[in-house]
C-alpha cells in the first residue's frame, strides 16, 4: 500500500496509526500558494520569502482520477521516447516513482541524466537542489524540469550564500589565509550535495569540495589533505558523524549558529576547531531517537538497526549501521537469512525496501508516518502535466543556473566526483548489490535567488 493510501486511510480513521498532521491527506496542490514547505516533517522549518512557489495547474491535472494520470504520463512518456528521461529519488511517492527511468539518491541520478545521452529533457522528480545539480552536470542543450517547485529542501535552506560568505569573512580573519609548513591553508569549505548552486560554485572558488552522505570521509580526508581545519555545510549532523567516525574528538567540532558573532564561538574554540559545523540538519532524520532503537531492540530481538547519518550522533552510535541510502539498499540486499531491519530514513523508501525484499521484516524506526514534505510535493499530477507540455513543444518549471555559477560549482562537483566513497571507520561496505540506478517496474513499487526558474 502507498504512503499516500496509508495516510489517507489513517486521516479518515480507516486504518490504525498516525501521521505528523492530517493535513497529509490533502491534496498537494492545495499548499501551493501558501508559505511553507507544506504538511510533512519540515512543516515547522521556516522557509525563505525567496523560496520558489509553484503556480496553479490546470484543473484536468487536480481533478483527474490516478488512473488517468498513470495513463496520461505513460501515453506522454511513450511518444516522446528517447527525447526525455525521468529519474526519481528513492523518497519519492511509490506513485510517481513507478514512472521513473531511473531510481537512486541524488548524486546518483544526476550521473543517470548523464547516460541518456539523446535526452532533450531531464524531468527530476526530487527536489530543487538535485535539480540544479543535474543542469550543472548535463548538456548545455538539455532541459531540466521539476514538476513542482515548491519541492524544496528546508535543510539546504538553512545556508544561504550570504550567511556563508559572512561567516567566511569572520574566520578567513581569525585563521589568516598563509599555508603551514605542510602547505596546508588555514580552512576549507566542505559543503554537502544538499545545498543550493551558489554554495557549491563558493566551494569551488575557494579551495573547497561538495560531499555526499556516500563519500564524507573520503571527502573531510581530501580536505584535510590541503587544509588544516574544515568548514562543513549545511548538515551538522553528517559533518559531525563522519568526522567523529574519523576520530576527531566533538570537542574540535563547534557549531556556527550564523545569527550569532563567531557563530556563538569564542575565538579560543574556533583555533582549536579542527571541523567547524554549521547549524543545519535534515527534518526527516532529526525524527529518530534512541528510545525508538531501544524500543525496536525490545520488540524485535535481533533486529538489525540502520540509519542514515543525517540523524543525530546519538542515535547512529546507538545503530549497528549508519550509511547513506544506497548503503542502507546494499545492507539489506546482501542479508542472505531472512532478518528483520529497523530503519532510520525516509518512510517512501523504508515500505518500498520492505515491499522489494518481503524475506526480511524491514519497518521504520519512527512509528509516525511523516514523509519529507518537500519530496511528498511531486505528485503524478504535476508529471502529467509537465510531460503533455514536453508533447506540444512546451518547457515548464525549467531550472537554469547561471553560467557563472555553473563553472566555480561544477569545479567542486567534479572534485567530489573522483572522491570514490568508501565505508565509516568500523563499518563494512556490503558490496555492489543491488544500487536502485534503473527503476522498479510498477509492478514492483506497487535556493532560487542564483537560479532561474521558467514556469
Amino acid at each position: 500500500m502507498s504512503i499516500a493510501t496509508t495516510i489517507e486511510l489513517i486521516s479518515n480513521g480507516r486504518a490504525a496509526g498516525a501521521t505528523c498532521t492530517p493535513d497529509l491527506a490533502a491534496p498537494t496542490w492545495d499548499f501551493d500558494t501558501v508559505p511553507g514547505y507544506g504538511p510533512g516533517s519540515s512543516m515547522s522549518d521556516v522557509i525563505p520569502t525567496s523560496a520558489p512557489r509553484q503556480g496553479v495547474i490546470p484543473d484536468e491535472y487536480r481533478n483527474a482520477p490516478d488512473d488517468e494520470l498513470h495513463e496520461r504520463i505513460e501515453r506522454a512518456k511513450a511518444t516522446l521516447g528517447d527525447r526525455v528521461v525521468v529519474l526519481g529519488h528513492f523518497y519519492q511517492r511509490d506513485e510517481v516513482v513507478r514512472h521513473a527511468d531511473f531510481l537512486g539518491d541524488s548524486f546518483q541520478l544526476a550521473n543517470a541524466a548523464l547516460t541518456k545521452p539523446d535526452a532533450e529533457a531531464i524531468v527530476f522528480c526530487g527536489v530543487h537542489f538535485m535539480a540544479e545539480t543535474a543542469d550543472i552536470l548535463a548538456r548545455d542543450d538539455q532541459r531540466v524540469i521539476l514538476p513542482n517547485l515548491a519541492a524544496g529542501c528546508s535543510m539546504a535552506d538553512m545556508a544561504d550564500i550570504d550567511s556563508v560568505e559572512a561567516a567566511w569573512a569572520e574566520l578567513t580573519a581569525l585563521y589568516g589565509t598563509e599555508p603551514d609548513a605542510d602547505g596546508r591553508v588555514p580552512v576549507i569549505p566542505v559543503t554537502y550535495m544538499n545545498s543550493a548552486a551558489d554554495l557549491k560554485a563558493f566551494c569551488g572558488r575557494n579551495g573547497g569540495i561538495v560531499c555526499t552522505s556516500s563519500n564524507a570521509a573520503t571527502v573531510l580526508e581530501w580536505a584535510f589533505e590541503r587544509g588544516q581545519r574544515v568548514l562543513f555545510f549545511p548538515d551538522q549532523h553528517l559533518g559531525r558523524n563522519t568526522a567523529k567516525a574519523m576520530g576527531i574528538s566533538t570537542d574540535r567540532m563547534p557549531m556556527w549558529n550564523p545569527r550569532l558573532a563567531g557563530g556563538g564561538n569564542t575565538a579560543a574554540e574556533l583555533l582549536e576547531a579542527q571541523v567547524v559545523l554549521w547549524h543545519g540538519f535534515c527534518s526527516v532524520h532529526r525524527r529518530f531517537t534512541v528510545d525508538q532503537i531501544a524500543q525496536a531492540r525490545r520488540e524485535h530481538p535481533g533486529v538489525q538497526v540502520i540509519v542514515h547519518p543525517e540523524c543525530p550522533m546519538a542515535v547512529v552510535d546507538a545503530a549497528d549501521v549508519a550509511g547513506s541510502t544506497d548503503l542502507i539498499r546494499k545492507t539489506v540486499a546482501a542479508a542472505t537469512e531472512p532478518t528483520t531491519f529497523a530503519i532510520g530514513t525516509e518512510i517512501n523508501m523504508v515500505n518500498r525496501l520492505a515491499a522489494e525484499y518481503p524475506q526480511h521484516t524491514i519497518f521504520c524506526l519512527d512509528p509516525v508516518v511523516c514523509p519529507c514534505s518537500t519530496m511528498y510535493r511531486i505528485h503524478p499530477g504535476y508529471l502529467a502535466w509537465v510531460l503533455e507540455a514536453l508533447v506540444r513543444g512546451e518547457v515548464l518549471n525549467e531550472i537554469v543556473v547561471p553560467a557563472a555559477v555553473q563553472i566555480d560549482a561544477k569545479v567542486a562537483l567534479e572534485r567530489m566526483l573522483a572522491a570514490k566513497p568508501r565505508p565509516l571507520a568500523g563499518q563494512r561496505d556490503p558490496g555492489p548489490a543491488a544500487t536502485g540506478t534503473a527503476a522498479p517496474s510498477a509492478a514492483a513499487t506497487g535556493t532560487a535567488a542564483t537560479t532561474t526558474v521558467r514556469a
